[in-house]
């Protein structure tokens, strides 16, 4: 029986280029010459961390968003507490995916810290505006002035400030230790030279900031009590002023030198 023949070819040997079989015979160890790499230029506005990749219509659209989210942080937190509100309430509240969400705030402890800081950043305005060479009366009533209109304007952030105090500050202790006190120590120094200047009646400053805050701020706290009380709030607008009328006449009448 004749064995069959093999159909399958022997491999082709090929025929260097001349240029190749030159480079072959100046390198006799084989090495090929590199090949130069085209390289693509970054531009300024391809870097990642470019300015110019933030422009001011990107900043704005930044600080938009992060106004909605801490926005929506503030009506849940201060309805449901940190521990009852989810990082998807708060993304559906603001109109935002979790993932952008998480663009912007690490976390749902972020948000809640972010929410405090602007907070308190605020409430302590009007307090800033207590200075050496204010009249100290003045002073001091347009202060309860506006604190009290805070308590109408910003209920949830009055109470969400309350809550997380009476909690201990887990969160926020850090900020009362630090941008607070400066301020508060400060301010107290202010009170304590217009009583030295025989401006106000012999006062403690640190006692007068405590009752100026109570007295302001317990008609957003305990907004639900005063309304069981006398059927009214801080919605009516006659009732504002004349909560502010009595308190500051509670306060400034203690105060005025005798």
């Amino acid at each position: 029986m004749t064995a069959a023949r093999s159909t399958v070819s022997p491999p082709r040997r090929t025929t260097r280029p001349a240029a190749a079989r030159a480079a072959l015979a100046a390198d006799p160890a084989g090495a090929r010459p590199e090949i130069p790499r085209t390289e693509i230029p970054r531009t300024e506005t391809s870097r990642p961390d470019s300015p110019r990749t933030k422009t001011p219509h990107r900043l704005r659209r930044i600080a938009e968003k992060r106004t909605a989210i801490l926005d929506a942080g503030l009506a849940l937190f201060s309805r449901y507490g940190l521990h009852g509100t989810t990082v998807e309430q708060i993304a559906r509240t603001a109109a935002v995916s979790k993932t952008n969400l998480f663009y912007y705030f690490a976390s749902k402890e972020e948000v809640y810290v972010g929410v405090l800081s602007r907070l308190l950043d605020q409430w302590l305005d009007p307090l800033r505006a207590l200075e050496v060479e204010t009249d100290p009366v003045e002073g001091i009533r347009a202060y309860i002035s506006r604190k009290i209109r805070f308590s109408r304007t910003h209920p949830e952030a009055s109470r969400l400030f309350c809550l997380e105090v009476v909690q201990g500050a887990p969160l926020l202790r850090g900020e009362l230790e630090t941008a607070l006190k400066q301020l508060v120590d400060a301010k107290t120094e202010v009170i304590a030279g217009w009583v030295a200047a025989g401006k106000l009646a012999p006062i403690d400053p640190h006692h007068l900031i405590f009752a100026l805050w109570a007295t302001t701020q317990h008609y957003a706290d305990f907004a639900v009590q005063i309304d069981a009380l006398l059927g009214r709030g801080l919605d009516e607008e006659a009732f504002v002023e004349e909560a502010t009328r009595n308190v500051q006449r509670l306060i400034l009448d203690g105060l005025r030198p005798r």
